[in-house]
């Protein structure tokens, strides 16, 4: 369990396919704190060491992870938003993550808006019917709060506000158009629905 609240900022300085997909991954954690078998947050995807030194951990993902989030984001050279597991008694800072990602979003635009920058981001269909005005959500790891929604063809589009802070201590440093990003929708909006179509 994660809380989305980004601690490191790591790059992928390999990527091997061997059955999975290999990665190390630079950080800055002190890894002799990190056990073989604990879980890292990697840009919202729940991942487990499985080897580890100094500066560096390595994760496989299996062709099922790879598939089902965000394109490019594995590449070597890549940066990735680090966060380890919440641990009995750690500040809750953002909401309850997982590290299983829902779905791809789009981004459509990123617009200064004061000190802070408002990006619009594009979900598909499935995921629309959890996302609301206020309530949390996950891209790439980040627990960010949803400003507005408006449902468009074929899905919804939302708008979040990244204070520059948050763009200062993320891989949101710099936002591009069309940039893919793993979303996770808030695990309390889901069971919400759930419950719903139990109801009708």
């Amino acid at each position: 369990m994660f809380t989305g609240i980004i601690t490191d900022i790591g790059t992928i300085r390999s990527a091997e396919q061997r059955g999975d997909l290999r990665l190390e991954i630079a950080c800055s954690y002190d890894m002799a704190g990190v056990d073989l078998g604990a879980s890292i947050a990697c840009s919202g995807v729940c991942l487990t060491v499985v080897d580890k030194g100094e500066d560096w951990f390595a994760v496989d993902l299996s062709a099922e992870t790879v598939s089902r989030t965000a394109q490019g984001v594995w590449n070597e050279g890549g940066r990735l938003n680090l966060e380890r597991s919440l641990k009995l008694g750690d500040e809750m800072g953002g909401h309850i993550v997982t590290g299983h990602i829902d779905g791809i979003g789009k981004v459509v635009s990123a617009e200064a808006s004061g000190d802070s920058t408002e990006i619009r981001v594009r979900a598909p269909a499935d995921l629309a019917p959890y996302i609301a005005a206020k309530g949390s959500i996950t891209l790439d790891g980040v627990s960010l709060t949803v400003n507005a929604v408006s449902d468009v063809e074929g899905g919804c589009e939302f708008t979040i506000n990244l204070i520059p802070h948050t763009a200062e201590v993320t891989t949101f440093e710099s936002v591009e158009t069309s940039r893919a990003v793993n979303i996770e929708i808030d695990i309390l909006a889901r069971y919400l629905r759930r419950m719903t179509e139990a109801k009708s």
